[in-house]
């Protein structure tokens, strides 16, 4: 595949996407939603690589949708593109994506960070839902994730004055993970995606899936479903390997089997 609007990486165990239209601070268009979803996706075959750590540049990680793009869209030509169902695949992702987040995370930005599982941001970063200021609202998430993230009452906030947080007030609300040093950011994710990479491949598939089912289900459910997959990875030579290298007071050498 041809890439224009990406930048792609492979540091094994971890894989790079970086989102690459400075001159336009990172702004989303079709293309290159595309171009990072069939990325992931291909991340997502290759055995050598365990997580992907997807970035902008320090001034943006994306500051929203491409509006020249959409200006112009009917609704027709939106349901015709259906461009929302490549951020359904994203959803299908199974291993681990950490999202490192420097300068502008807003509108489509901010949903495409939401849509990480982990999330390391600079000090500059700043996170939002804008599309209130043009007229329309979120639509690749933002009013679910954002208000699972932060609760009814400064979700609400947020997407109906169209106002930004920091960095920091996102770690506060539970948005972020951690705030880090603009210079270190970037590092720092690499870091932590090296040390998911360590763990059992599996276990790491299976454990993200389980807690993403609790967005979805009840707890009743959510719980057979965590069962489910416990069991099933006693199945697993890693499994083996694991608890015999606790016992040896040893490193475990895991191989996704």
């Amino acid at each position: 595949m041809q890439l224009e609007h990406i930048k792609v990486e492979q540091e094994p165990p971890v894989g790079i996407i970086r989102i690459n239209r400075p001159k336009v601070l990172n702004a989303l268009n079709f293309h290159l939603i595309r171009e990072i979803v069939e990325t992931l996706e291909a991340f997502d075959k290759d055995d050598g690589l365990k997580v992907t750590v997807l970035t902008g540049n320090d001034d943006a990680f994306s500051a929203g949708a491409d509006i020249k793009e959409l200006s112009e869209a009917t609704p027709v030509e939106l349901i015709k593109r259906n461009q929302f169902a490549l951020w359904d695949r994203m959803k299908k992702i199974s291993k681990p994506i950490i999202g490192a987040v420097s300068g502008y995370a807003l509108g489509g930005g901010c949903e495409l960070a939401m849509a990480c599982d982990i999330i390391i941001a600079s000090e500059t970063a700043k996170f939002g839902q804008p599309e209130i200021n043009i007229g329309i609202m979120p639509g690749a998430g933002g009013t679910q994730r954002l208000t699972r993230a932060l609760g009814k009452y400064r979700a609400m906030e947020m997407i109906l004055t169209g106002q930004h947080i920091t960095a920091r007030e996102a770690e506060k609300h539970g948005l972020v993970n951690r705030v880090v040093p603009v210079e270190s950011y970037y590092q720092e994710a690499k870091k932590l995606a090296r040390q998911i990479a360590d763990k059992g491949p599996i276990a790491t598939r299976l454990a993200k899936d389980a807690i993403l089912k609790a967005f979805e289900t009840g707890l009743d459910e959510g719980l057979q479903f965590e069962r489910r997959n416990f069991y099933l990875l006693f199945s697993t030579e890693d499994m083996k390997e694991g608890m015999q290298a606790f016992i040896d007071k040893r490193s475990a050498q895991f191989k996704g089997r």
